[in-house]
């Protein structure tokens, strides 16, 4: 009996899991009910590795949701991705010791995915998320009135390139 919750969880899971494909198809993406179990497999996976748990509706559907309009995000990677976003998702979660809402990070995450990471899996999770993590464990609050977004470059190491300075340059160069 005690079970019986447990599998009626997890197929309601599967479900919205499923069910996300009407808004994932039209930018391509889709998933098939075997895909969708392996990303619930692979979550409860990543939920007793990082040692968490999730009551209510899983973070899934949401990471889907705030993904799936990404320019490095195909079928091809799709669920890969997916995968290893919840894994990340969970590590930061521990890492900011609760300190960050759900949709706070789950913006964070994408903003620097899409901005800074260009899809770069390792570079999100080793190097952005993890100065992000520090200062929020230091005391940064920053995040908080914007929900995560526009903090991206906040604690970003590496210096970007101004396009007007290579164009300046590339003028230069030419025109001499």
């Amino acid at each position: 009996m005690d079970r019986d919750w447990m599998v009626l969880l997890q197929g309601n899971q599967l479900g919205k899991v499923v069910e996300t494909n009407r808004t994932t198809a039209q930018y391509g993406l889709t998933l098939t009910e075997e895909e969708a179990r392996l990303i619930l497999q692979e979550r409860k996976s990543a939920l007793q590795e990082q040692k968490r748990v999730e009551f209510g509706d899983s973070i899934t559907p949401r990471i889907i949701y705030e993904f799936c309009d990404s320019d490095f995000i195909d079928q091809n990677n799709y669920v890969e991705t997916i995968v290893r976003l919840q894994e990340i998702f969970y590590l930061y979660k521990n890492e900011m010791m609760d300190e960050i809402s759900d949709d706070e990070l789950l913006h964070l995450m994408k903003e620097q995915f899409e901005e800074i990471c260009f899809g770069d899996l390792d570079y999100l999770e080793g190097t952005c998320l993890n100065n992000f993590a520090q200062a929020v464990r230091a005391g940064y609050h920053g995040y908080e009135t914007t929900e995560g977004r526009g903090k991206a470059s906040a604690f970003d190491e590496v210096k970007r390139w101004d396009y007007d300075l290579y164009l300046e340059t590339l003028r230069d160069l030419c025109w001499k």
